[in-house]
């Protein structure tokens, strides 16, 4: 029987206080790994989510940088290398929420606040944690990308070219680092049901549901279950791939 095993590894999420962030490193936890819990500015969640994945007995630290700024992941790394060890799974799933508008109507604030949560998250990333990656020989990567990159829909423009410049960034990085057992791959979420949604009733939307081939929305865990699969050694030979997770609604083509 296959089994998802992240035993002896650590890993880092960011934005591991949100929604989807915190079902991640639960379910990272669940698989067997240590894990940073990062965040920016909610660090009360992020020690809930921290005290969760302690519960299940791993280790867990709670982190707080801006993944915008380099220095600031800099010093992230230097933090989790000193309290837990050497990262060898990164989650890169923080991003910066603004308003969705028209392209015309969108401040050009939004497009760099995208650009720089997104793609330049990666680039910051990358460059404080890989290298130690490089040392060990050994490294998985996934960024949380989503459907609307592929789609390209009205009123998400800022969002959809943040995440297309990711998506580029994270191909050039897998050919550059996979002589070195490091995988670097997209999981691409469709709107997802989150903990918000079951509280509050609002899992079931049917103007959406009906342009998805399964029907429905996905869940927050179904997207963590993909992630851990890219992390785990089961996706050993699987790199720069873009993956949706959206019930059919995106189908790159070969």
């Amino acid at each position: 029987m296959l089994q998802i095993d992240l035993s002896g590894k650590i890993a880092l999420v960011t934005g591991a206080s949100g929604e989807l962030g915190r079902v991640i490193a639960r379910t990272l936890a669940e698989c067997g790994a240590d894990v940073a819990v990062h965040y920016c500015g909610s660090r009360e969640k992020a020690e809930r989510t921290a005290e969760t994945v302690r519960s299940l007995g791993r280790r867990a630290i709670v982190v707080q940088a801006d993944v915008t700024d380099g220095e600031s992941v800099q010093a992230m790394q230097k933090l989790v290398k000193e309290q837990l060890g050497t990262v060898s799974l990164i989650v890169a799933n923080a991003v910066i929420q603004y308003k969705w508008t028209s392209i015309l109507e969108q401040p050009l604030t939004d497009f760099q606040s995208q650009f720089d949560s997104c793609a330049m998250q990666t680039v910051h990333l990358a460059k404080a944690f890989l290298p130690d990656m490089i040392a060990q020989g050994y490294g998985r990567y996934v960024a949380i990308n989503t459907e609307c990159s592929a789609l390209a829909e009205p009123g998400v423009g800022a969002y959809t070219a943040g995440k297309r410049a990711l998506d580029g960034v994270v191909r050039c990085l897998a050919k550059e680092v996979g002589t070195h057992n490091i995988t670097v791959n997209q999981v691409a979420p469709g709107w997802t049901i989150s903990e918000r949604d079951r509280a509050e009733h609002t899992e079931a939307a049917p103007d959406y549901d009906k342009t998805v081939p399964l029907g429905r929305r996905g869940t927050d865990q179904e997207i963590a279950n993909m992630t851990a699969f890219l992390l785990s050694d089961l996706a050993s030979f699987t790199t720069g791939a873009y993956i949706p997770v959206s019930g059919g609604r995106v189908m790159p083509a070969i």
